[in-house]
């Protein structure tokens, strides 16, 4: 196994953990790193199987938490929404989105740590219908449909565990969508890759399994507090990216 190799392995664990503690992460870390070495569209590629083969263990472990009403709400639309910003993003590339997308994360994630986004709820299907279109929508033109979907289900009254597998479940039907269209327009370029596939998804579940092991030993506040370090570090990446 090359350093390369072994670096994307340590970084698949890690992203399989606080995957496992925030319901989103794996796409956040492994696609920037894996980008220093390939293509980004293949990068993206590359790091929807090692993600579904962590978001498919996670969803095993947490699919009795999940929150219907949340789940055919906000997330039938969030996962409309996500496959419609993927399918324009070829034609919509803009910086100002990026800093738009980054700015909301920062927002989401200083909510969190304050909580202030406790104080800040949806209520009614409505507001879940156009909260998850919009989240989806954004997350999808900009590539990073993990981040801002857990920004915007931390307005949703769920405790932790329903929180990471209703977001789980969400981040299953968008990989069932997403995978068939990258095995067929990437399909040539990921065969050579399947051995670093392969240790990639291992790793994502060796992290998943760690971070699900964490969740269960953490407070809701701790939880929500956690996950807006991640959003605020997220978006404070997402920023430093677009503006340099």
């Amino acid at each position: 196994m090359d350093a390369f190799a072994v670096v994307t392995a340590v970084a698949a664990v890690i992203a399989g953990a606080i995957a496992s503690i925030s319901g989103f992460g794996i796409g956040s870390v492994l696609t920037p790193v894996l980008s220093t070495q390939f293509d980004v569209r293949l990068a993206i590629a590359m790091v929807s199987l090692p993600h579904l083969a962590g978001t498919f263990v996670r969803f095993l472990i947490v699919r009795t938490r999940i929150d219907k009403d949340v789940l055919l709400g906000f997330g039938a639309a969030s996962a409309i929404g996500g496959l419609s910003g993927a399918a324009l993003q070829v034609v919509v590339q803009s910086s100002a989105l990026a800093v738009i997308f980054g700015l909301l994360l920062v927002f989401a994630g200083i909510g969190g740590l304050t909580g202030f986004a406790e104080r800040m709820r949806f209520s009614g299907r409505r507001s879940a219908l156009v909260g998850g279109a919009l989240s989806g929508l954004l997350g999808g033109l900009v590539g990073n449909q993990g981040g801002i979907r857990a920004a915007a289900l931390l307005g949703f009254d769920v405790e932790r565990e329903a929180f990471v597998a209703t977001a789980t479940a969400i981040a299953l039907i968008v990989d069932g969508a997403r995978i068939p269209v990258y095995l067929a327009t990437e399909g040539a370029e990921l065969a050579p890759q399947w051995s670093l596939i392969a240790i990639l998804a291992v790793g994502a579940v060796v992290g998943t399994l760690l971070g699900g092991w964490t969740l269960r030993r953490m407070s809701d506040a701790v939880f929500r507090r956690v996950v807006g370090v991640l959003l605020l570090a997220l978006g404070a990446y997402t920023l430093a990216r677009v503006l340099s």
